[in-house]
């Protein structure tokens, strides 16, 4: 997997593969972190494509390719929040997330914001931390009938002055 990663916007069309990519990464990459229900439960979230789609369309979503197809996707709400993130299992570790993030926080100092926040699950945690992130609270999010542990994280960003 040594590809390099490319980024576009999210097109309509992404939906379903981006969607697929949610449920395999919750599925597969949060098992050490979060039990059957949990895991179930926060992935249902994804199970109306179209409700997801919206979500999506609503922020401003990036795109992770290698060879044209998609491989994780990151959403920005409200400019400051990091609300997706997520990555095909068989691409974690590979630079993927890492380009992502990257990629929105250089796109919102462009865009004037001072700080990006994230509601980092247990599994991405520490890789928030090792990208300067610094852990405010802990949270507790109802999905359906189960409880799921998150951490609220902010990061500084450097501004991004516009030579006169």
């Amino acid at each position: 997997m040594s590809d390099p990663v490319g980024l576009r916007p999210f097109l309509p069309s992404d939906a379903p593969r981006l969607a697929a990519i949610f449920r395999a990464a919750i599925a597969e990459l949060t098992e050490e972190d979060y039990d059957d229900d949990q895991r179930e439960a926060w992935a249902a979230s994804a199970d109306d494509e179209a409700v997801f789609a919206a979500r999506l369309a609503a922020g401003l979503t990036l795109v992770a390719t290698r060879d044209g197809e998609p491989v994780g996707f990151v959403s920005l709400k409200d400019g400051s929040l990091i609300d997706l993130l997520y990555v095909e299992p068989e691409s974690a570790g590979t630079g993927v997330a890492a380009s992502l993030v990257g990629a929105i926080e250089t796109l919102a100092a462009a865009r004037g914001e001072t700080a990006l926040t994230v509601d980092a699950s247990d599994t991405a945690l520490g890789f928030f931390q090792a990208r300067g992130y610094t852990p405010e609270r802990r949270n507790t999010v109802p999905r359906g009938d189960v409880w799921l542990s998150n951490t609220t994280l902010r990061k500084a960003l450097a501004s991004k002055k516009v030579p006169s």
